[in-house]
């Protein structure tokens, strides 16, 4: 049987399609049809009789930032659930706004409902837990917001901290002096830190103390006020690190706790501080509770399908 056509007017999609050949493999995949395109027409072929919805996905990802959201067509998947959901319009207006522009002039906003519901929990919340799997952009777009927060000096400083759970009691011994013995356990906050501020700025506020990175352990004793606290790697707190976490919070603070609840690196019978803490705050007003799931992964696909892999094969166990 002779495939059926279809010819899509086009301004963006096109030029993307014709330069990476693994993004057209993608948009023909999700759509069922087999896709070429040159000078602003896109034909689209298949067996099937009714081309009208894949026309019509294509049509709406043109009009919108889709490009910009996801320039390697990485999520399309997602985008083209939410067209077919009639639910892509509402998200683009969600996330039409950036949270910021970095040096480099990308701009920085959600790429999921997922994520929208994040910038706007911790938009109107003192405390913020999020919990959701690798890649899913919890940690990432937590540091954006405290930047944003930052520049707009709403507040005075920014403290990132993550238990440095892999070092155990080890981290004395580590050579060099207490910032070279913690910087592996913080760089992705610095890769961060440094892509959203440009690297000049992160140094220069770092040196002055107004951007200060540092593990758990150091947060003892002290009161945080007018600062924007990000715990990170939360599911690796005990439930004692967590309580003395939360109550070093003071005036005019904003706090973010990220974890991935199925990457509990703990000892085996150690109950998780963030598991707890989620059961047993998640009913107090000021305090917000968002779970990002596979969905809302924005890298590479194939880490979602790992997630996906393990998560189906977690069923059924127990777990600590």
């Amino acid at each position: 049987m002779e495939p059926h056509n279809m010819q899509v007017s086009v301004k963006y999609i096109d030029q993307h399609l014709l330069h990476f050949d693994a993004a057209k493999r993608r948009l023909e995949s999700v759509l069922s049809v087999r896709i070429e395109c040159e000078h602003g027409i896109i034909n689209l072929y298949s067996d099937q009789i009714e081309l009208s919805e894949a026309g019509s996905v294509i049509e709406k990802l043109d009009r919108s930032d889709f490009i910009e959201l996801d320039p390697e067509f990485y999520n399309i998947s997602y985008f083209v659930s939410l067209c077919r959901d009639q639910r892509f319009e509402s998200f683009l207006e969600q996330s039409k706004t950036p949270i910021l522009i970095t040096p480099k002039g990308r701009s920085i906003r959600s790429k999921t409902i997922g994520q929208s519901t994040l910038i706007d929990a911790i938009d109107h919340h003192s405390i913020t837990f999020c919990i959701g799997p690798a890649g899913s952009g919890k940690t990432f777009l937590s540091v954006a917001m405290a930047v944003r927060a930052f520049q707009q000096k709403k507040v005075s400083r920014i403290i990132l901290t993550r238990p440095a759970v892999e070092a155990g009691e080890r981290l004395g011994f580590l050579p060099g002096d207490l910032q070279e013995k913690v910087d592996p356990y913080m760089r992705p906050i610095y890769d961060a830190l440094s892509e959203l501020m440009g690297n000049e700025a992160f140094e220069r506020y770092h040196e002055r103390g107004l951007i200060e990175v540092s593990p758990l352990a150091f947060m003892r004793g002290r009161t945080l006020d007018d600062s924007f606290i990000i715990l990170d790697e939360a599911q690796n707190t005990t439930r004692e690190q967590m309580l003395m976490f939360l109550t070093r919070v003071g005036m005019n603070s904003k706090v973010c706790v990220c974890g991935d609840i199925t990457q509990v690196d703990l000892p085996y019978g150690t109950h998780s501080g963030l598991q707890d803490a989620v059961q047993v705050l998640s009913n107090i007003a000021d305090i917000s509770v968002v779970a990002l799931s596979e969905s809302d992964i924005v890298r590479n696909p194939l880490v979602g399908e790992i997630i996906l892999a393990y998560n189906s094969r977690r069923k059924g166990e127990s777990y600590q």
